[in-house]
């Protein structure tokens, strides 16, 4: 599920490889022309502050937050503060190094990753969770 977050995060950014919107016109950055001056710098802004929300929400969920990476006693003199900016940082730096590697997606092919490969994973998975909890009774009693 780490990587199915991780892949679809990229997606939600429009970072490459699926900046699709700036492809429209290969020539001079897509629809980033009709931009100029502080609205340019206010939408690149946005954009940037999402990828930095996305890796945030990726630390968070995936990798203990502000916890240590390992459970050593060294480990723990450092604040949860500076653990939670050096992972936020590995995964603006992931993000960084993929819009490097990576060739462009074209639509047809989001759309069969998104509906062909991830759909179905993401739908066994949780029938797999679910269906573990249910049968070694781990689920909370709400009612």
């Amino acid at each position: 599920m780490f990587i199915i977050f991780f892949i679809c995060a990229l997606a939600e950014t429009n970072r490459h490889p699926f900046d699709l919107p700036e492809a429209e016109a290969e020539l001079v950055s897509g629809y980033n022309v009709e931009y100029s001056a502080m609205s340019f710098a206010l939408f690149f802004l946005a954009e940037y502050s999402n990828i930095i929300l996305m890796c945030s929400m990726t630390v968070i969920l995936f990798l203990g937050g502000w916890f240590p990476i390992l459970n050593f006693w060294p480990f723990y003199l450092i604040p949860g503060t500076i653990w939670f900016a050096i992972k936020t940082l590995f995964f603006i730096f992931l993000f960084i190094l993929i819009r490097g590697t990576l060739p462009r997606y074209r639509y047809d092919q989001l759309m069969r990753l998104g509906w062909k490969v991830f759909l179905p994973i993401s739908l066994a998975f949780l029938l797999i969770i679910s269906s573990i909890l249910l049968s070694f009774n781990c689920l909370i009693n709400l009612l």
